[in-house]
């Protein structure tokens, strides 16, 4: 990397955690210097402006959790089932460390940027539409190996579990409850078990 591109990485990556947390458009030119330590000039020198360092950050942010949940549906499991399971299980496992940078940084972009930063909302829908099609997949491949139901819909079922994992982290979050995210996660597996899964 040349050192404009090192710089940029280090605006971003440091810049991470305090635009999840304190918000996209919360996040001032002020802050990013505050958090860097770098000049203004510094900043603009890799940047246009503030508004493409939030897009380039969330871009990271949500790479970054696109990255560890495909490591948990890729792991070489006996089953496909199992896949989703432990799918689930990255987040009762690592609740604190998502807790702690923010939360879920599509949840929060989504909810933040609705029609005022549309470049961020389009960024945001894309992200939803891969994490979509990353559980279909592995929902299509239980269906192919008998494991699923041949007649569920693979995206709806993508669609639900998502949902209600991004609505168990909003609660958990705002009521300081982990046990709202358990609720969820433990409604999903009761889904796989009773809904998903051919029984035989």
């Amino acid at each position: 990397m040349s050192k404009a591109e090192k710089t940029k990485q280090y605006i971003i990556e440091k810049t991470a955690t305090l635009f999840n947390t304190q918000g996209y458009a919360s996040t001032s030119l002020s802050d990013i210097i505050a958090e860097t330590g770098l000049s203004k000039g510094s900043i603009y020198g890799n940047f246009e402006n503030k508004e493409q360092v939030a897009l380039d950050v969330y871009h990271y942010n949500a790479l970054s959790l696109k990255k560890r949940l495909a490591e948990s549906l890729n792991k070489e499991f006996l089953t496909v089932t199992e896949k989703l399971l432990v799918f689930l299980s990255f987040y009762r496992e690592n609740w604190r460390q998502v807790f702690q940078n923010g939360g879920c940084p599509l949840l929060n972009a989504a909810v933040e940027c609705d029609d005022t930063f549309p470049e961020l909302k389009n960024l945001v829908q894309i992200s939803f539409t891969e994490w979509i099609e990353m559980i279909s997949e592995v929902i299509k491949d239980g269906q192919i190996s008998n494991e699923f139901k041949p007649e569920i819909n693979a995206e709806e079922y993508a669609s639900q579990i998502i949902m209600i994992i991004e609505g168990g982290i909003l609660l958990a979050k705002t009521m300081d409850d982990k046990n709202f995210l358990y609720l969820a996660l433990d409604r999903i597996s009761y889904i796989i078990e009773k809904e998903i899964k051919f029984i035989k």
